[in-house]
């Protein structure tokens, strides 16, 4: 499997509850018109005030050393091969993962809680009674890292800012939000329009806040000037498209806030951009790089027997990877009309022979993917029950009618790469679309080809499916691969400039309303630089998107997600791939960390500790 690509891995919002004992309301737990110190959607805060620190930090981890690693993910318009902007909060350009870290925000979440959220930048937040508004109190320590102080003017700001201008990712969960008010420098009243989810406020307290005198100076744009911040790192050296340091700000005026404790450890965090796999991999080797999450599967079977890693210096070791769903597909993009009809999205899909692919490329080391939120309570299974057809009936005739059978499986192949049986099947399915075979290739009755072109910036993903290239040409799709350079790629994305991409993500513990609607709602499908890739575009779908945001309780999302899963994947507008349950890390043994690692979270780069002894005994110190 080769890694993400670009935009493709999310960490939006808090989200899911524990299965047991949920009260029946989103935020019942939290009563109106009283300070709270967090807010908890489906159930009660771990955390009680007052606490001193999140139990999966040590409190003692020492300040120091630096953090030289490959990025395994990243949010916004970030990128991990190239940068040719500071600004992540933008639609244009490409900007170096980890810029986050430079910027606080309202509240800040807990790793092993699925759904909860604690003060940050502010001390407390009040719901209103009729849960349309939100007030904040700010805490008036808090200071950007020019000293000067960060005020509910700035946050207000900072939310209509990334509502008007900001990137899909800020844009689409701000839709709703009516107003952002600074009702004095430190109470800051969040308002809505009265049509949102009620979990929407989770997915917003943890968008930046930036300076409004900083904004208003040197504007809010690209370019390799870096916004001012307020986080616990700031920009230091800068080397455009090859290297960025992050620097630990010394005077961080939240380092011993309990969200913080234990956290932040290295003096300067730094990050070398490589095109190439192969030199990123070797980089680790040398040890130019600490640490490096492995992405494909025959370089973890094979190429892991250097020298310092049998010399105990680097350790290879699997850590379990979050409880969070998680999709690997392909998209094929309905913009192009060829596309539409679902019996050639599903003659496509059977040209894939996983099985094939997983003697053959992956050292068996992939399991097959069936869902859309695979490895979580959201992946549908058999048939529909009772609480699923509620919100599926009213749909009948409007959806496929196999959404109310039992729940789509990909196919099984007989593993010799070119199943007969499978290909004879997708010959038909394009027959049955009034696409016929002349020649080489199936053609329309206008005599045009159905042509196909897989877009991608990676010469591993294109190696991995030629043999699905391969199999769809078999069947007189004229299938072809082009690999592009990462600018070039990132903007056919944005501007939905492809025939099909494969794309992995990683969504939040409970997917929130905005989030779904960012990958298969009608108000993402033409806006530029949404994650709806395959540009669904249904009223149906809607629904049942909508159906996730009016989730009231763990049950009732459950029972909204497995619907949508059921429904897109008898739609066949993303065709699942594979997936891996564990992390595969390697690192130069000179780090500590605390065991177990939290559950729906893995920042390595906040989380970790320099240790001295351990690099001394290694070369490292």
């Amino acid at each position: 499997m080769a890694g993400p690509s670009r935009r493709d891995v999310l960490a939006l919002g808090a989200a899911t509850a524990a299965v047991a004992l949920l009260p029946s309301r989103v935020f019942a737990a939290s009563p109106t018109e009283t300070p709270l110190h967090g807010l908890s959607a489906f159930g009660d805060l771990k955390y009680a005030a007052g606490f001193s620190n999140f139990d999966y930090v040590n409190p003692e981890a020492p300040k120091g050393g630096t953090f030289n690693f490959s990025p395994f993910s990243w949010l916004f318009n970030q990128n991990p091969q190239t940068f040719n902007t500071l600004n992540s909060f933008i639609l244009k350009g490409d900007s170096p993962p980890r810029m986050e870290m430079c910027f606080d925000s309202l509240m800040a979440s807990a790793l092993d809680e699925p759904d909860s959220m604690y003060g940050l930048v502010a001390k407390t937040v009040t719901i209103a009674p009729d849960r349309n508004s939100f007030t904040f109190k700010l805490r008036p320590e808090a200071r950007f890292h020019d000293g000067s102080p960060l005020t509910a003017e700035d946050a207000a700001f900072s939310y209509k800012l990334l509502k008007s201008d900001g990137a899909p990712d800020f844009a689409i969960p701000l839709a709703r939000l009516a107003d952002a008010v600074a009702d004095d420098k430190q109470t800051l009243r969040l308002i809505f329009d009265g049509k949102q989810s009620e979990r929407l406020i989770l997915s917003i307290i943890g968008f930046p806040i930036l300076s409004r005198t900083d904004i208003e100076t040197n504007g809010f744009k690209g370019g390799m000037r870096p916004l001012l911040g307020s986080g616990a790192y700031k920009v230091g050296r800068v080397s455009p498209g090859q290297t960025i340091e992050y620097e630990r700000v010394a005077d961080y005026w939240a380092r011993d806030l309990n969200v913080n404790r234990g956290q932040n450890n290295f003096d300067r965090i730094r990050i070398d951009f490589y095109l190439d796999r192969r030199a990123n991999f070797e980089a680790l080797k040398k040890g130019d790089t600490f640490y490096r999450e492995e992405s494909v599967s025959r370089s973890w079977a094979l190429d892991y027997d250097f020298p310092s890693l049998k010399e105990g210096r680097v350790v290879k070791r699997e850590f379990p990877t979050e409880k969070r769903p998680r999709m690997q597909a392909i998209a094929l993009n309905h913009r192009r009309d060829r596309f539409n009809d679902v019996r050639v999205r599903q003659a496509i899909g059977l040209c894939f022979d996983f099985e094939w692919a997983k003697r053959n490329f992956f050292y068996d080391l992939y399991n097959r993917s069936q869902s859309l939120f695979e490895l979580s309570d959201f992946r549908a299974e058999g048939k529909p029950g009772a609480e699923e057809l509620a919100l599926l009936e009213p749909l009948r005739g409007n959806i496929p009618e196999e959404a109310f059978g039992e729940a789509v499986l990909q196919p099984v192949s007989d593993g010799s790469g070119r199943d007969r049986k499978m290909l004879g099947k997708a010959s038909k399915l394009l027959a049955d679309a009034g696409w016929k075979r002349t020649g080489s290739f199936v053609e329309n009755d206008k005599g045009e080809k159905l042509t196909l072109e897989m877009l991608s910036d990676e010469e591993v993903l294109s190696q991995r499916f030629s043999p699905f290239i391969e199999n769809m040409r078999a069947v007189g799709i004229d299938a072809t691969s082009r690999i592009v350079d990462t600018p070039q790629y990132q903007r056919r994305l944005s501007e939905y400039d492809f025939d099909l991409v494969i794309a992995a993500f990683l969504f939040s513990p409970s997917p929130t309303q905005d989030e779904m609607e960012q990958f298969f709602h009608s108000r993402s499908a033409a806006m530029p630089g949404t994650r709806n890739y395959a540009g669904i575009s249904d009223p149906a779908v809607d629904t049942l998107v909508d159906a996730v945001g009016a989730a009231k309780d763990r049950q009732s999302l459950i029972i909204a997600m497995r619907a949508l899963d059921r429904v897109l994947r008898a739609r066949h507008d993303w065709i699942p791939n594979y997936h891996n349950a564990n992390h595969w890390v390697a690192f130069w043994d000179m780090f500590g960390f605390k065991e177990p690692k939290p559950d729906y979270a893995f920042p390595i780069e906040s989380l970790w500790w320099f240790d001295k002894n351990k690099a001394a005994k290694i070369g490292k110190a």
